[in-house]
């Protein structure tokens, strides 16, 4: 009996344990939520919202030249527009830029859509026209969007006049470095309605933020960064799309930007080399066309070379497509 009674009590003590724990969870949840429905109308869209497919779909545009560059951003940038917010800012001086922030990116809504390589590249283009910025573009792709900007080029070539890639993946990538695409757990996207980005932002918020110097972005602009990064993180879109690199390097790794298309590459100064000799710059040639602007420059500094060499950027990317302009 007395053993029966010592049960009985330890077994109160856990279920009041366990039932501690999840109320805490539950309450979590509710003030995660809570905070980014007043976030939200704190931090609203700093361009326009455009209908795709029956969701909203975020375009920013500024500047206005000649020419109109789409700027493209990475896998996991939360807010695209903030983050490019100083290369924007040099580019316009000049030009059209233009950043499409895609479902389950910065403002704009998640969808249900499979990240596919075809399904990103025709809501581009429908943000694009519903927002009537006509084309030939020049593509300015971060990161793993310089698949999406491969298969664009492709495809609808009548569009691009140039490609300018900011340290961009392209399909053949892996191949030539005997790499495996990266993958996300997928139960991360099951995680991200409980608050799991807030939660991590709050741990250490500086991870969330670009590598720059202290007046590089505004006080503002890393406030909305860290709270558009607690709404959007872990996302299902962004998992989904992770997840479906391997697809889409399968879907445009037989493609190379069309023969007569100027290129320019902008890359790190890796000094990492594979025993048989390749780095970044090696890869990067195989890329380049004949068009006689195509070229690779080399910058100091991280993946997000956008982050502090942005006045480098916008200097070459002047330089270019002058040299384009009368290619």
């Amino acid at each position: 009996m007395k053993k029966t009674k010592q049960k009985s009590k330890h077994w109160i003590v856990l279920r009041n344990f366990l039932l501690s724990i999840l109320s805490v969870f539950v309450i979590w949840i509710i003030f995660s939520n809570a905070m980014t429905a007043f976030e939200q109308k704190r931090h609203t869209p700093i361009g326009n919202l455009v209908e795709v497919d029956g969701k909203n779909m975020h375009i920013y545009t500024k500047g206005d030249g000649d020419n109109t560059i789409l700027l493209l951003s990475g896998l996991g940038t939360a807010a695209p527009t903030l983050d490019f917010e100083p290369l924007i800012n040099e580019l316009s001086k000049s030009n059209k830029v233009v950043v499409v922030e895609p479902f389950g990116y910065g403002w704009s809504d998640i969808t249900n859509k499979e990240r596919t390589v075809e399904n990103i590249i025709d809501e581009i283009r429908m943000a694009l026209k519903e927002s009537n910025i006509q084309g030939p573009y020049i593509l300015m792709p971060h990161s793993i969007s310089g698949i999406y900007c491969m298969y664009f080029a492709n495809t609808y070539p009548e569009e691009v006049k140039a490609i300018i890639g900011i340290d961009p993946t392209l399909p053949q990538a892996l191949e030539y470095f005997g790499e495996n695409p990266p993958t996300m757990p997928k139960y991360l996207s099951y995680l991200a309605p409980t608050g799991i980005a807030r939660l991590a932002l709050y741990m250490d918020s500086e991870s969330f933020l670009p590598i720059a110097e202290s007046d590089t972005y505004s006080e503002e602009n890393l406030k909305i960064t860290k709270a558009i990064s607690a709404w959007k993180g872990y996302n299902k879109n962004i998992v989904t799309e992770a997840n479906a690199l391997k697809y889409n390097i399968n879907q445009t790794v037989t493609m190379t930007f069309p023969d007569n298309m100027p290129v320019l590459f902008f890359t790190t100064k890796d000094e990492k080399v594979t025993a048989d000799g390749k780095n970044n710059v090696t890869f990067y040639k195989t890329q380049l066309t004949h068009s006689p602007a195509s070229k690779i420059v080399t910058l100091e500094g991280h993946h997000y070379l956008h982050w502090n060499r942005y006045k480098e950027i916008s200097k070459e990317t002047t330089e270019f497509i002058e040299t384009v302009g009368t290619d």
